[in-house]
């Protein structure tokens, strides 16, 4: 997560207590609308037809440009080229769900084991985003499908079974993906994805004790982390060890220059 979502988590945390997949930007697409996911490569999208939300017009006629020049590429390493732009300018403009899409299209010319995790991600990513049910679901299931496909090949790849993972918590069957987060631990105790999200997942059930924990072990290993260190004052603060919080906050203070961030740990402060 970038340093904006902390914010975002932060402001989460103190006015209704949810502490994960609050996205920093909303992909605002129409709800219901599948285009993205059931377009063939034949059929690429008109951008206005992915977003509704706004967009220069020059940025629509650039995209729209490549777009159809992806449509009618028939050379394989052109095609694939052209989707990594698409996917590439749709990122910068934050439009996780399009840039997936594109490099879902470049993964299904050229099928390979990186091509499958550079979709994967990009849909995890997207899904890290989402606000709406149906969203979350369709783009779990997406990054699910894709990541899956290099675990099969390199079942060691801890971090892409870490998003695995994340996008089962979400889901109906919240249990398995939480299983394999501790799958992972067992594996390899010092993993910091499942260590942070092992601990934010006890944030949100209200374990906050047992989410100390998990923060405490996590920057032990890892003493840079800005958002662990941030959430286990957090976690000593919402179960009531106010002096470790206090202390907590004040690290998190040396840690970092951002107003936002700093505004935020004053307020816990301030409330001690």
């Amino acid at each position: 997560m970038k340093k904006s979502q902390i914010i975002v988590l932060v402001l989460a945390v103190a006015v209704i207590g949810l502490l994960y997949l609050l996205p920093r930007v909303v992909v605002d697409n129409e709800e219901g609308s599948s285009g993205i996911a059931d377009e063939a490569v034949k059929t690429a999208p008109a951008v206005e037809e992915m977003h509704d939300a706004p967009i220069s017009a020059e940025a629509r006629e650039t995209l729209n440009s490549i777009a159809l020049r992806l449509k009618n590429e028939v050379d394989r390493e052109k095609f694939v080229a052209l989707a990594d732009t698409l996917a590439a300018l749709y990122t910068q403009a934050g439009r996780f769900d399009s840039a997936a899409y594109f490099m879902e299209q470049a993964a299904l010319k050229v099928e390979t084991i990186e091509r499958w995790e550079k979709a994967g991600i990009a849909y995890y990513e997207a899904y890290t985003f989402a606000m709406s049910e149906q969203k979350v679901a369709f783009l779990a299931d997406k990054t699910r499908s894709y990541l899956n496909k290099v675990l099969e090949k390199d079942p060691k790849r801890l971090d892409l079974k870490t998003k695995v993972a994340m996008t089962y918590v979400s889901s109906s069957n919240p249990m398995q993906g939480i299983t394999m987060l501790r799958e992972i631990l067992e594996e390899d105790p010092t993993n910091e994805d499942a260590l942070f999200n092992m601990g934010v997942l006890s944030m949100q059930s209200g374990q906050y004790k047992r989410a100390a924990e998990r923060f405490e072990e996590l920057v032990r290993y890892y003493p840079e982390n800005l958002q662990g260190q941030f959430y286990l004052g957090v976690s000593y603060f919402e179960s009531k060890q106010n002096n470790k919080a206090k202390k907590q906050f004040q690290q998190v203070q040396s840690m970092t220059t951002d107003p936002m961030v700093l505004a935020s740990v004053e307020s816990y402060l301030e409330r001690l």
